[in-house]
Order: structure tokens, then C-alpha cells, then sequence
């Protein structure tokens, strides 16, 4: 199912890929996409599609995006975040067999390190494009961006409510579950 309606999601949003592409060239230099390693099912790295929406090396100077007003997201990287445009290529490691539509989100090794046993479950499944985390956490980068201390603030309070709905997921994982999710998301998206 992921494969199918993967390869369908990425034919009828090609126009949309080629607008972004088109306004992200014009607007900076860089690359259209941004590929982050990530962990995924097993402990795995591979590597995760986005839009880039920040400028070329950002995550030298922080993995954590904070607020709306970190001056290192680029003018159209605020509205393809906004409306979670960014995230659409993903759809390529959906289709490439690195992710599932839902899932646990993927984290990049320095956090996933940070994992106790019971929070290392959440690598037994593939990481998803949308989770119940996603949808809890719509606007996580406003919460961090009101925190004097991001990092601490991530570790210690998002990424553990993060990993227990991780593993709720885990345990109700369905296709009705699935489907509720992803409209969940599109609702929380469009809101």
C-alpha cells in the first residue's frame, strides 16, 4: 500500500514539486532538496527527503528549528514549513522503501542515542511521514523557540511524549488507525 499510494501522491503532486523547486532556485543557493540522515527501522541510517527551506548548512549551526524567526529558514522556507509543504518528498523514501506513510517520525543518531530501552521499540517499525507525535507537535519549533534552552527543552520534555505516542502507535497500529491519523494530519495542517 505504502509503495502504490507513494508512487501516486508523487504523480499528481509533480506540478506542486516543480513550482517549489522553481521558488526555492530563484529565491537561494543550494540544492531543492535537503537530505538529512535519519534513523530508521532496525537502527538503520538512510537518507530523508525534504524541500530545503533554510540555507545551504544550516544544521551545522543547530538540528533544532526555533520559532518562526530563525533567520536561517529562507523566505519561501516559512511558508512550505508552515503548511508542512517541505515534507512532501518524503514521499520518495515512502516509495524507495525507507519509510511508511505513518509511522514514527524519524530522528536523526544524536537523539536516538539518547533512547532508553522501552523508547529504542520505536525502531522495530519504519518511520512514518506523520504520527500521533506529528500531530501533537504540529508546532514544535514555537515551542522551542519560546525555550531559553531548546536542546534541554527537546530532550527533556517533547522527545519523551514524543516516543510514548511513538509506542502507542506501535501498539494500535491498523489500517483504520492509519487512515485516522493521516486525515488528522491534513485537518491539523489545514487549521
Amino acid at each position: 500500500m505504502d509503495i502504490f499510494f507513494s508512487f501516486i501522491g508523487l504523480i499528481v503532486l509533480f506540478p506542486l514539486f516543480l513550482v517549489i523547486a522553481l521558488i526555492i532556485t530563484l529565491d537561494s543557493k543550494g540544492g531543492v532538496f535537503y537530505k538529512q540522515t535519519r534513523v530508521g527501522k532496525g537502527g538503520k541510517d538512510f537518507k530523508l527527503f525534504k524541500f530545503r527551506s533554510m540555507a545551504v548548512d544550516s544544521d551545522k549551526k543547530g538540528l533544532l528549528t526555533v520559532g518562526g524567526n530563525d533567520s536561517r529558514i529562507t523566505k519561501p522556507g516559512y511558508f512550505i514549513r508552515k503548511y508542512k509543504i517541505d515534507e512532501l518528498p518524503q514521499l520518495i523514501n515512502v516509495f524507495i522503501g525507507d519509510m511508511s506513510l505513518v509511522g514514527p517520525r524519524p530522528e536523526v543518531r544524536k537523539y536516538v542515542d539518547l533512547y532508553n530501552q522501552e523508547q529504542q521499540k520505536v525502531l522495530s517499525v519504519k518511520p512514518g511521514i506523520t504520527d500521533f507525535a506529528s500531530i501533537e507537535f504540529i508546532n514544535e519549533n514555537e515551542v522551542l523557540g519560546i525555550s531559553e534552552n531548546p536542546e534541554k527543552t527537546y530532550i527533556e520534555e517533547v522527545m519523551p511524549i514524543k516516543l510514548k505516542l511513538n509506542l502507542k502507535y506501535i501498539e494500535e497500529k491498523s489500517v483504520v488507525t492509519d487512515i485516522k491519523i493521516i486525515f488528522k494530519t491534513i485537518a491539523k495542517i489545514i487549521n
